[in-house]
């Protein structure tokens, strides 16, 4: 009898301790970094560090994508979640900064490093990604609305590229810097198009016309448009929140307002087929194989025939709608679930901390930040008298001082306006290839 009692006794004194742990296992699991539960976050992230630390992490696709995923899920959840951050585009610069930091720190060890250079380079997974932003958006638009928005895009663009220029300059001058150096070495690589296809071409430009390194001529390039381009991701970010503020300011990602004032109102959405998504995959990645073949027959980049292309086929209303739909399908899932990881690859690799701190002064960024900030406030009033949505012509009139195709990933998503991306690479790669060809003319002039 006693022996019984004792028994029940004992298991009553561990039912509060199995409760509790009952209790915070279930807390643990409602605690989430991004969409997964934190248990199951700690878990993928302890193989994959182990795995990178033994040297076991596959250097291709998988590994690649395994550790720029474990990264993004988490940047992208801090950046939602800390107050002011969040507020101007919180993870899409911890994204960005955060992995650029530890490679700078050599926190990153080789194997990870040599999965994400596949992924990001070898397979060009940031032209994958683009291709499938950008067929996707264009297809699933509104037809009358994608007409007027590249139509009326060009004069806020060239008005903010002209005003941008004039302030970069004087700003310059205001601190010491001399004229022509403030042109060509600062104001010009901002609005370049990006460091492949504007610091670059810049550099042999610049090698040739002076002589010299090409080499020498990208390290006193690159930190302005790196600096540029977090200005500009922090803009959108505060345009952002404009927009929230006074929601008649914003389209939330249209850029032209309809003839009468009012928005013009999309499908509604329908239920996803995944073989529509598969066909949208191909289309995506097909539109882009036309842009390439179009460079090597008309010399004009292949992601600007790729979106004109594109461009031809909506209006034509030659595609199927299902695949029209299977597209902007992908286009959100790619958006939605890809965004926080590629900015994690384009940190680790396109953002060399290293450059920007030899050069850095606060004069230096000052200069920056009037090119970029000039160029945004004259989007936005341009684009008010154009009757756009201010806010959203101010964020795709940014995108031109951004880090090309990088710095429209990163100003869209800070931003939370994926559906411009059309727009954006318009300005960046139209922008960015007037700009070198300009600067490459006038430095052979004045030399």
């Amino acid at each position: 009898m006693n022996t019984k009692t004792n028994l029940e006794a004992v298991t009553e004194s561990e039912l509060p301790i199995q409760n509790n742990i009952k209790s915070l296992w279930e807390k643990l699991m409602k605690a989430k970094v991004g969409v997964l539960p934190l248990p199951l976050y700690i878990v993928l992230a302890a193989i994959i560090l182990t795995a990178s630390v033994y040297n076991t992490l596959p250097a291709d696709m998988i590994g690649g994508f395994a550790v720029i995923m474990i990264l993004g899920i988490l940047l992208g959840d801090l950046g939602q979640r800390i107050p002011i951050l969040k507020e101007i585009g919180g993870p899409a610069i911890l994204a960005l900064l955060v992995p650029s930091i530890l490679v700078f720190l050599n926190v990153i060890n080789t194997s990870s490093m040599e999965a994400v250079t596949t992924l990001m380079k070898t397979s060009n997974f940031l032209y994958f990604y683009i291709s499938c932003l950008v067929v996707g958006s264009i297809l699933g638009m509104n037809r009358k609305m994608l007409i007027q928005g590249f139509t009326r895009m060009f004069v806020p663009l060239i008005v903010g590229t002209v005003l941008a220029v004039v302030a970069g300059m004087l700003v310059g001058l205001l601190f010491g810097y001399d004229l022509q150096h403030t042109f060509f070495y600062i104001v010009v690589p901002i609005i370049g198009g990006g460091i492949g296809e504007g610091i670059l071409p810049l550099s042999i430009a610049y090698s040739s016309i002076l002589g010299g390194s090409a080499e020498s001529f990208v390290s006193q390039m690159i930190p302005a448009a790196v600096i540029g381009n977090i200005f500009a991701v922090v803009s959108a970010g505060l345009m952002m929140r404009l927009g929230e503020k006074k929601k008649h300011l914003s389209g939330n990602g249209k850029l032209v307002k309809s003839e009468d004032g009012n928005e013009v109102h999309e499908e509604k959405e329908k239920v996803i087929d995944f073989s529509l998504m598969g066909a949208g995959l191909l289309i995506a990645c097909t539109f882009f194989i036309v842009g390439t073949l179009g460079q090597k027959f008309i010399g004009v980049p292949g992601p600007v025939i790729m979106i004109l292309f594109a461009i031809l086929i909506k209006c034509l209303k030659v595609m199927p709608h299902k695949m029209e739909d299977g597209a902007h399908n992908l286009y959100k899932f790619i958006s939605t679930s890809l965004t926080w990881p590629l900015m994690v690859g384009l940190g680790m690799l396109y953002i060399p901390l290293e450059d920007v701190v030899k050069i850095v002064t606060p004069a230096y960024v000052i200069v920056c930040a009037s090119v970029v900030f000039v160029m945004i406030l004259s989007g936005y009033f341009v684009g008010k008298l154009m009757k756009m949505y201010p806010v959203d012509a101010a964020i795709v009139t940014g995108c031109h001082s951004g880090l090309g195709g990088t710095g429209d990933v990163a100003i869209l998503s800070a931003s939370k306006r994926m559906a411009l991306m059309p727009f954006a690479q318009v300005a960046t790669r139209i922008g960015g290839v007037s700009t070198v060809i300009l600067a490459s003319l006038l430095l052979k002039l004045l030399s």
